[in-house]
Formats: structure tokens, sequence, C-alpha cells
């Protein structure tokens, strides 16, 4: 490893922000190294937003030091070697999709060409269309293509695929695995817990302007005990395992019930002595979204 990817990406040390009377963030202390692919999870106004502006620069914290590859994230040099794709970009709508594409990479000094990063975004046939005239979903794409087109050390991403269809989805998130590959540093908000478990090597979960957890999707998901239970029974109601289970948090979805418990074997136990007939049974641990609510209402 050399000394330039030695320096963290993200630095913040006993960070606080407050607006006016509120402390939108206490006391964060993360380091992000380069490389790595964060997610930052959260309730509506737990600080993730927050968090991102301090780490891009665009707000000054209260409190403590905020370090973007090693130095201030306000020094504009460094702004060439980050993307950033917000939910509100501010681009003239009245540009065509290559102009603007063309227009972002002049920012930079090493510049991808513009027709890759838009077919990267999947954009080839919108190329030559006003943004002004595109779906939500396809500006969203474009906005990627903007984060892309620097060639950037570092991508910022803000709730990223919302408004995309599954396969815009997919795309993405093939493209982000490629840029993974490539060594870039991915650091992302999102509400979707599938995209934080698909492509994050690390969580941090933010509640109430503090770090409550930081790890690995596996570490995230053993905070919490319990198990999923999985399977089918073609004689049972919706009703029926409800009592069964003593619990209304039971989900029938097509012909498979889904539910979760801290003690799962005494639930089987009971349909057992019952015969009630299962198939395709799966008792699997807590997924993120588990995992997510527990922190969250915990704190």
């Amino acid at each position: 490893m050399n000394a330039q990817s030695s320096i963290p990406a993200v630095t913040l040390q006993h960070v606080t922000k407050n607006y006016g009377q509120v402390q939108a963030l206490k006391d964060i202390n993360l380091t992000i190294q380069q490389g790595e692919v964060v997610a930052f999870l959260g309730p509506n106004g737990a600080g993730k937003s927050t968090s991102i502006s301090l780490m891009l620069g665009t707000r000054r914290p209260s409190s403590g030091q905020v370090e973007l590859l090693g130095e201030d994230p306000r020094i504009a040099n460094h702004r060439k070697r980050i993307g950033v794709m917000l939910q509100e970009s501010g681009v003239p709508e009245t540009l065509k999709v290559r102009e603007l594409v063309e227009l972002f990479g002049r920012f930079h000094d090493q510049p991808m060409d513009t027709r890759a990063a838009i077919k990267m975004a999947g954009l080839e046939e919108k190329a030559n269309s006003r943004l002004a005239r595109l779906s939500g979903g396809q500006k969203q794409r474009v906005y990627f293509a903007l984060a892309l087109v620097g060639n950037p050390d570092v991508i910022f991403l803000d709730e990223p695929t919302t408004g995309l269809d599954v396969e815009a989805r997919r795309n993405f998130w093939d493209q982000i695995n490629d840029q993974v590959s490539m060594g870039k540093t991915i650091i992302l908000t999102t509400h979707n817990l599938e995209e934080a478990d698909a492509l994050a090597n690390r969580i941090v979960v933010i509640n109430k302007g503090e770090i409550i957890a930081d790890g690995t999707p596996g570490e995230i998901k053993r905070h919490v005990g319990g198990k999923q239970i999985r399977f089918r029974a073609p004689g049972l109601n919706l009703l029926d395992l409800q009592q069964i289970a003593q619990t209304d948090k039971v989900q029938h979805i097509g012909e498979t019930f889904e539910l979760f418990s801290m003690q799962p074997e005494q639930i089987l136990s009971r349909l057992f002595k019952q015969d009630i007939e299962l198939s395709d049974l799966e008792v699997v641990g807590a997924g993120l979204e588990e995992a997510f609510l527990a922190l969250t209402s915990a704190k």
C-alpha cells in the first residue's frame, strides 16, 4: 500500500453539529479507509445527511475535526477527487444528457470518456435528450453518470436508487461493484436495506445524532438474537398461525408464511404437535431489517 492510499478517505474526530438548539450530531468519531464501501443507515432526521455534508465540506462542524483524504474537505483541489450523487442536483435541465456529462468531466483532471460514463448509467438511448424530458428514474441515472465521469477516488451516493425500477437498480449495483473492484471508496446513504446488504462491506447505523452500530452486515445482524422462519403450509391460515405462534408479526406472502421469533424451536414444536404439514422450511438468522429495527427502537 502506498502512502497515498494509506491516508483515510474520511475522518471525523469528536464532531458535533448544531442547528440552533438542535444537536444534529453528537461527538461523532469515524474513520473510513480508502477502498471501503460504507452504507449509512438511520431513520429520517438521524443525522445521515448532515454527516455527508460535513464530509463534503458543504457545512462546517460546530466542533471537532473533519478530513477528506487527509485534508480540510473545503479545499477546492479535493473536489476533483470526489464524485457526488445527490437527490437534488441543481443542474440545468435545458442541457442534453451528453452535454451535461461532458461538462462535468471538464471539472476533473483525468475524466473518463463521456460515452463510457453514459453507457455505465444505461443512458445510451437518452444521450441526446434534454434532462427536463427525462423521467425521475432516468434523471437518477444521469446524476450517477455525473458522479462517475470525473473518475473520482471517493464517490458519495445519497439514496441513489430512488425511482429506479428493478432492472435499473440491479444494473446500478453492478456498476458500483465495478467501481469497488477498481479500488474506489463508496459512501452511500440509503433506506433500501437490501441495497445496503448487497453493496456495503461496512454499515454505520446513526440514530438521534449518534453512531449506535458500526460493523460488517453480518456483525450488524448479530445484534439480534432471533431467527426468521419461512415455510409453506397449505392447511394453515394466517389467523391460526398467529394464535399458535402467539404473535401477530406474521406475513403470508404468496404461499409462504414468514415470521420472526426469539424462540423458533417452540413455535415449530407447537406446529408439529398439531400435525400441521410444513414444506420448504427455512430457519435463518435475522436479516438486516430486523437488526436495524431492533437497534433504532432500543435507542
